[in-house]
């Protein structure tokens, strides 16, 4: 499940093992905005500053 914030740009989606943030340009489909509570699959991987963060957001 995913939570955005539309004036930032960036939000977190939940799994399993942890919480994960990922920035807008994460997006797969190349929108800018995913609606709370949407159902995604992406992959983890680590960030530009050293911690991980969600990539290739997809609707599921």
């Amino acid at each position: 499940m995913a939570t955005f914030d539309d004036h930032g740009g960036y939000g977190t989606v939940a799994a399993d093992d942890g919480q994960w943030p990922f920035h807008c340009t994460a997006i797969a489909d190349g929108s800018r905005t995913i609606a709370p509570g949407t159902a995604v699959t992406f992959t983890v991987v680590p960030g530009r500053l050293g911690r991980w963060e969600a990539v290739d957001l997809r609707l599921t």
